[in-house]
């Protein structure tokens, strides 16, 4: 029941129930009492009653098309106006479906759009650059964009600061079926918080058109209890109310009737008939109630399409124009669409709204979002096609961006246009800055179809694995491979891909590809530095492979490199502070360890440095910890945790940080706190997904942190509700996985088992060299587990560990070693 400009307010029939509902969660929210918005804004808090406590509340309506959801929201945005609350509002839109973060811009921009760079730094602090961008308060800045977690996290930051600071707070969201992915996906998670902040959150939507990445939206905890409220058609009492609160007391039943039986009580047609009715000048009596069924099929379908076609060409040409735009058609734009000048785009314009098609001046908008589908999908395929490009082109022209230009050109058909090309890059480096890389991958995807020249198939095929990196990792791999196949003139573009492509394999498991991508490419180049810097990667991922074949001679290779490299740029300290690492595994001793460390750090050695992983920057950090520098290692994870929420890196990079931050407090015997971060991590991981090398590393840490605290049970439980066991990943984890599996076992009285894993787990590191019981405790583990069976063997075992931890010299180790050495030596 959607209101002409300038109506005045309309009466809901029928909709008590929904009402109702609204005014008990507006009066919760409020701390007043139900009925308060007809007295006017909220006095002051001196005269609200002191024993209501304001809380939030979740409303959704599900209905289908012309149910009345869009006056209905109308109405509550009303009454909360009228009870002093902020009121945000957003509508998706059928046309702009891809454009990223369009519903969240429509409700946070206007909060913010007016404040300086100086006010929104102040007021977004360290979400400045992250949301900023996503929320078009900003340009993104160059470098790493921010994971969509991370982006998430800060909208929920965002949208929660203004609950508080705006309290009471009422948010509604019309057509969110129509709602683009990036802001649904983000509004379906943080719903249920709404009832624990000064929030009224309220939905609607047409339940058979709702995306699947919506689905928490169908059981939202609102007043319904775990369902939405179904808005029903009206009533034939209901629809005779309506059909004389607008034509007069005199309208006949007969008419009244016909009027239910030709619309079926959809409240958007009825409404629509009256007016055609009174436009008409029909009188509402029986002998008139065989004119409402023309009427009425002229409300809709080819009934509206031909009462438009009959305002002339020009004015289908504007309405189509519009349609294609979609909602907020701005008058100039839809003229350049439409090929119209301004007067006959003002004429036109006219003509639309005497129809009851368009609605609005300055900006324009359908009277309803039927008509603007009905108007789109009478576009005849070619042409609509053609509008869809000229509207890019338009758009551009204005000003307005390649992104906003992105999504006519998504409907285009490939011509191998280098114009379209370049827009579509364009708008997919805008768009992944912003933290959309899924919008950008569609984007990126159209170009590769459009095609590119030759010269460009290559850079987009890699900015296309890049958009694609943290979502469809094997589809990563496809798109490197592909572009590396491509004939490229540019040695750094190469370099790149190649370098990305190790990234990518290396955390999808497949280290050992990682590893043979860097050596092939780097017997290619002819660039010394170049060279030198794939020998690092090459080593990074030779460190995390456990079946790594020369293991050995990998680390004298390293260890003759490192020496003679000064640490003079980030590719010579990576190699440095990996040959750290490799001293620590290999029970060097400490102080050759530490020295590595130190050179390492020396120049500085960024976490988050674009195109550069995290992992030699962790190792360096867990040098410091087995070599019982824990401070020193705790302030390094610190620095680098910031550099990840700096960087809005809220999946797996933070799921790291938190999680080996736990372990080093497991190591300094703060294990309350060991447990907290260990669990911290473990929840990122599990968003980031399952068996993944974050979810690896957050489970052996959170279990062997039980373990030690005599929580066998929970450890078992986390074990089993993430498939820790076999098979275990093919690259290195800290702690090692197998390791704590066997210790695990070990801890349930699971002897022989945890024997077997114990036993594999030495058989896999001791041809690789790694002999620091510090690191691994598989020796002292399958001691105590040998003890009972095999004595003669657990101390072998024990004292070889011994004689290890006293080569590396870290007292720690030392100790540990000694303490299982004399619980299996008895006497």
């Amino acid at each position: 029941m959607t209101r002409p400009a300038g109506a005045a307010r309309r009466r809901l029939f029928e909709r008590e129930t929904e009402l109702a509902a609204v005014d008990e969660a507006l009066a919760e929210l409020t701390g007043s009492h139900p009925g308060a918005e007809d007295a006017g804004p909220l006095p002051g808090a001196e005269d609200a009653d002191p024993l209501i406590r304001p809380r939030g509340a979740l409303l959704a309506f599900a209905g289908h098309a012309g149910l009345g959801k869009t006056t209905l929201l109308a109405e509550i945005r009303r009454r909360a106006a009228a009870r002093g609350c902020t009121v945000l509002s957003a509508r998706g839109g059928e046309q702009e479906q891809q454009v990223a973060f369009h519903v969240a811009r429509q409700l946070i921009q206007p909060q913010l759009a007016g404040a300086s760079e100086a006010e929104l730094r102040q007021r977004l602090g360290s979400w400045y650059a992250i949301v900023g961008p996503a929320l078009g308060l900003c340009a993104a800045d160059e470098g790493s964009p921010p994971d969509p977690q991370g982006l998430r996290d800060g909208l929920d930051w965002v949208l929660t600061h203004l609950a508080v600071r705006r309290a009471p707070l009422a948010l509604v969201l019309d057509d969110a079926h129509w709602a683009d992915p990036e802001s649904l996906s983000w509004l379906a998670a943080f719903a249920p918080r709404a009832e624990e902040l000064p929030m009224l959150l309220a939905v609607a939507y047409r339940p058979e058109e709702l995306p699947d990445h919506a689905h928490p939206f169908r059981r939202l905890p609102g007043r319904a209890g775990q369902r939405p409220l179904g808005l029903e058609p009206l009533t034939p009492p209901a629809v005779a109310r309506l059909v004389r609160d607008r034509l007069g007391d005199h309208a006949e039943d007969a008419f009244c009737q016909e009027c239910w039986a030709v619309t079926s009580g959809n409240p958007f047609e009825t409404v629509e008939l009256i007016a055609k009715v009174r436009d008409r000048s029909i009188d509402p009596v029986g002998s008139g109630a065989p004119l409402l069924r023309d009427l009425a099929a002229a409300v809709k379908g080819s009934g509206l399409i031909a009462r438009i076609e009959r305002l002339g060409p020009a004015t289908v040409r504007f309405a189509w124009a519009g349609a294609v735009l979609g909602t907020e058609i701005q008058p100039a734009l839809a003229a350049a669409v439409a090929g119209l000048g301004p007067q006959a785009a003002a004429d036109a314009a006219d003509r639309l709204r005497d129809a009851r098609v368009l609605t609005g001046a300055d900006t324009l908008e359908f009277v309803h979002p039927l008509i603007a589908t009905a108007v789109h999908r009478a576009i005849p395929d070619a042409v609509r096609v053609a509008l869809h490009g000229q509207a890019a082109w338009a758009v551009v022209d204005a000003g307005l961006g390649s992104a906003a230009a992105a999504r006519h050109l998504l409907e285009t058909h490939p011509e191998g246009d280098p114009w379209v090309v370049a827009r579509l890059r364009e708008a997919a480096r805008e768009t992944l800055r912003a933290g959309a890389p899924d919008a950008a991958r569609r984007q990126l995807a159209r170009a590769l179809r459009e095609p590119p020249a030759p010269a460009d198939r290559a850079a987009v095929l890699y900015e296309l694995g890049c958009s694609s990196l943290l979502t469809e990792p094997a589809t990563t791999v496809n798109h490197l491979r592909a572009a590396l196949e491509e004939p490229i003139a540019d040695p750094a573009l190469r370099q790149g891909i190649v370098y990305r492509l190790s990234q990518v394999l290396a955390h999808s498991d497949r280290l050992a590809e990682a590893s043979e991508t860097l050596a092939r490419e780097a017997r290619r180049t002819n660039c010394p530095r170049t060279r030198l810097r794939m020998r690092a990667e090459k080593f990074m991922w030779d460190a995390f492979r456990a079946d790594e074949p020369e293991s050995p001679a990998r680390s004298r290779r390293l260890a003759r490199l490192a020496d003679r490299l000064t640490g003079r740029d980030l590719t010579e300290r990576y190699i440095i502070g990996l040959r750290a690492w490799d001293a620590t595994l290999r029970a060097e001793p400490v102080s050759v360890a530490l020295r590595h460390a130190e050179r390492a750090l020396a120049g500085g050695l960024s976490w988050a440095a674009e195109d550069r992983g995290f992992e030699v920057p962790a190792l360096v950090a867990l040098t410091f910890l087995f070599a019982d520098r824990p401070g020193r290692a705790e302030e390094l994870f610190a620095a680098g945790t910031a550099e990840f929420e700096r960087q809005g890196w809220h999946g797996a990079h933070l799921s790291f940080a938190y999680t080996l931050l736990g372990y080093i407090r497991f190591r300094r015997g703060m294990l309350t706190e060991a447990e907290e971060l260990g669990r911290a991590g473990l929840r990122l991981a599990e968003r980031v997904g399952p068996r993944t090398p974050a979810e690896w590393y957050a489970v052996a840490t959170l279990v062997e942190v039980l373990l030690a605290r005599g929580k066998t049970e929970d450890a078992a439980r986390v074990a089993r509700d993430h498939g820790f066991g076999e098979p275990f990943p093919a690259a290195v984890t800290f702690p090692d996985a197998q390791t704590v599996y066997g210790e695990l076992l070990l801890a349930q009285g699971r002897t022989e088992e945890a024997v077997a894993e114990l036993t594999a787990a030495g058989a896999r590191l001791e041809p690789r060299g790694v002999r620091n019981p510090a690191w691994c405790p598989w020796q002292l583990h399958l001691a105590r587990a040998t003890a009972g069976e095999e004595p003669g063997r657990a101390r072998a075992l024990a004292l070889d560990a011994v004689t290890s931890a006293r080569r590396y010299a870290a007292p720690s180790g030392i100790g540990m070693a000694l303490r299982v050495a004399a619980e299996v030596t008895g006497g």
